[in-house]
């Protein structure tokens, strides 16, 4: 079995590419792995789409690589919260465009991505404008639109446990997208707050098989965004 430790954040996003597709997991702060976005600031990558539930809050993590201009499109579902301080701006300014996606469709074109399923209909967004330009469809009288699958060149995830085969544990609800992510990007990265060894994981309990992931970096101590934000923090 090949063992994926990376040495540093810097070496597992280091083959970034411009405009890449990005999935970056989380749900506001739960699952953020604030340092390999960080990481990937340093790194330099630009013109990237970025998957994500939201785009982040305050000016660290991936808010932070929304205001340094590297990300071109963001495809999300909460486009601004309550500590929404900068795509709001680049968006109205034409600077960073976006793709709006209902949440629980976005979850599930990742999912379709991952397992290898081009498009689904879903009854979400139908008689709205986010159906505009879409396919609809009548099954059993009732209406439907057609979403294609989502992929992406490369995810950023956070787990708590990881094992040197990329065997993956979360901490309760900072799970969210991760899995998912792992499935549909040909890169899944991740920063475990724990790297053990093989055999240390219950075979039963883990999440996310290391088929699915390809570089882990330990982080044992990763910063909390909700923090950073109360102390006015931005990076870099």
């Amino acid at each position: 079995m090949i063992d994926k430790r990376a040495a540093s954040s810097d070496e597992a996003v280091a083959d970034i590419f411009d405009g890449a597709t990005v999935m970056v997991g989380g749900f506001g702060e739960a699952g953020s792995p604030i340092e390999l976005i960080h990481a990937l600031i340093d790194q330099g990558a630009t013109d990237l789409t970025v998957v994500n539930n939201n785009t982040g809050s305050g000016e660290v993590g991936l808010a932070a690589l929304i205001r340094a201009g590297r990300v071109s499109k963001m495809i999300c579902s909460y486009p601004r919260t309550a500590n929404s301080t900068v795509f709001p701006e680049l968006y109205r300014s034409g600077r960073t465009a976006l793709e709006l996606v209902p949440q629980g469709t976005l979850a599930e074109r990742i999912r379709a991505g991952g397992a290898g399923i081009p498009a689904f209909y879903t009854p979400t967004s139908v008689g709205t404008p986010l159906e505009e330009g879409k396919e609809r469809r009548t099954f059993a009288h009732r209406d439907f639109v057609l979403e294609y699958g989502l992929s992406g060149d490369f995810a950023l995830i956070k787990c708590r446990v990881a094992d040197h085969h990329g065997n993956l544990l979360y901490n309760k609800t900072a799970r969210n997208f991760s899995p998912i992510m792992a499935m549909a990007a040909a890169i899944t990265i991740v920063q475990s707050g724990e790297v053990v060894a093989p055999g240390e994981i219950d075979p039963e309990c883990v999440v996310t098989p290391g088929i699915f992931v390809d570089r882990i970096v330990t982080v044992s101590n990763p910063v909390q965004e909700s923090q950073l934000v109360a102390q006015g923090a931005s990076y870099p």
